[in-house]
C-alpha cells in the first residue's frame, strides 16, 4: 500500500544522515515505496477553510552532503495526504503551537503524526507531571522566591527552559551555587515563560537513558553518557550513546505511560530516564532511532511505518 506522505521539518540541508531520526523515517518510507513531499513549518498555510503547503517532492539517499534531491516547487492540498509528519524542533514557541492548530484540522482524515492536539497538550516536561510517582520532586514555576525555596528544600537541583530542548539553558545549581538570581534574571528577561527545576540525581553521570516507544510500546534504548566535565547528556552538546538494556524500572514506566501515549496518538516518542527517575516525555520530535538501530540491529523506522501503514489500511 503506497501512501503519499508529507513531512513538515526544519532545512534538510544541514541535517547530519547518520544520526537525524526523520531522515531515517523518510528514508525507510521510501523503502517502502511511499511518495515523499517535504516542506518546512514556515510553508504551513490555512486558506479559506484548507490546509495548504509549498514544498517539494522529495528523494533521499544515504550519501552525506548529496543526501537529496527536491522536485519542482510546488503547493500542495495536505488533506489529500495519507500522512502528514510534525518533525520540526523545538523551541515549544507559539509558532510550533500555531502548527498544531492548522494541522489539527485536517487529522484524523489525514493521519498527522504524532497527533498535533495532544502535543500541543502533552509536551516534552508537562506530560510526565501525569506520573509525579515515576518522577524527581520537579517543579515548575516563574517566581524567584518558590525556586529558592524549592532548591532549599532539595539541595542539588537541575534549572531549565519549560520549553527548551537540546540541552540548551540547562544548569545544575549544587548547594554551593549561588548563580540562581541571575540565572533567573537572565531566563526571565529573555520570555515570560515559567521554568521548570527538578531535583539533580546523581545517577546521571553514568547516563541519561533514552527508550524509544513504538505505538506505546517499548522497542529499545540507548544511554546517553555526559561528556567529561558536563551536566548535559544531549547528544547535541557531546553526550556520548551507548548499547544499553531495559530494567525492570524502565519496563514498569513504559507500562504506566504507554496506555495514554496509544491512546492519545503519540506513535513515535522518546523518553528520558535518569536511574529510576523518568525526567521527560518526548513527543514533538524525538530523536535515537539511528543509535539504537546500530546497537541493537533492530529495524524501528519499520516498527513506526508498520503502526502508521495499519492505521491508514
Amino acid at each position: 500500500m503506497a501512501l503519499k506522505v508529507a513531512i513538515q521539518m526544519d532545512p534538510i540541508g544541514p541535517i547530519n544522515i547518520n544520526a537525524d531520526s526523520t531522515f531515517r523515517i523518510a528514508e525507510e518510507a521510501q523503502a517502502r515505496g511511499h511518495s515523499l513531499f517535504y516542506y518546512t513549518p514556515d510553508k504551513l498555510t490555512y486558506r479559506e477553510g484548507g490546509v495548504y503547503a509549498r514544498g517539494w517532492p522529495l528523494t533521499v539517499r544515504r550519501v552525506q552532503g548529496d543526501h537529496f534531491t527536491l522536485g519542482e516547487e510546488t503547493e500542495v492540498d495536505l488533506s489529500t495526504f495519507d500522512v502528514v509528519w510534525l518533525r520540526q524542533d523545538p523551541p515549544f514557541d507559539m509558532g510550533y503551537i500555531t502548527t498544531t492548530h492548522v494541522l489539527e484540522r485536517i487529522h484524523p482524515k489525514t493521519l498527522v503524526v504524532n497527533d498535533p492536539f495532544w502535543v500541543r497538550n502533552y509536551p516534552e516536561k508537562l506530560l510526565v507531571l501525569n506520573f509525579p510517582e515515576l518522577t524527581p520532586p520537579t517543579l515548575i514555576a516563574r517566581d524567584l522566591q518558590m525556586i529558592r525555596d524549592f532548591k532549599h528544600r532539595h539541595g542539588d537541583i537541575i534549572l531549565k527552559p519549560l520549553y527548551g530542548n537540546g540541552g540548551a539553558g540547562v544548569f545544575r545549581l549544587d548547594p554551593n551555587d549561588r548563580n540562581l538570581a541571575s540565572l533567573h534574571e537572565l531566563f526571565t528577561g529573555i520570555n515570560r515563560e515559567p521554568l521548570i527545576a527538578q531535583k539533580y540525581v546523581p545517577a546521571v553521570v553514568k547516563g541519561d537513558k533514552r527508550i524509544i516507544l513504538v505505538n506505546g510500546e517499548p522497542v529499545g534504548a540507548i544511554n546517553r553518557v555526559p561528556a567529561e566535565g558536563e551536566t548535559r547528556s544531549n547528544m547535541h552538546v557531546g553526550g556520548r550513546p551507548e548499547k544499553v538494556g531495559l530494567t525492570e524500572r524502565d519496563l514498569e514506566i513504559c507500562a504506566a505511560i504507554g496506555p495514554i501515549l496509544r491512546e492519545k496518538g503519540q506513535i513515535f516518542v522518546g523518553i528520558d530516564v535518569i536511574g529510576e527517575w523518568l525526567t521527560e516525555i518526548n513527543v514533538t520530535s524525538p530523536t535515537g532511532i539511528q543509535e539504537l538501530e546500530r546497537f541493537d540491529g533492530v529495524n524501528i523506522a519499520e516498527k513506526i511505518w508498520q503502526v502508521i501503514e495499519a492505521k491508514r489500511a
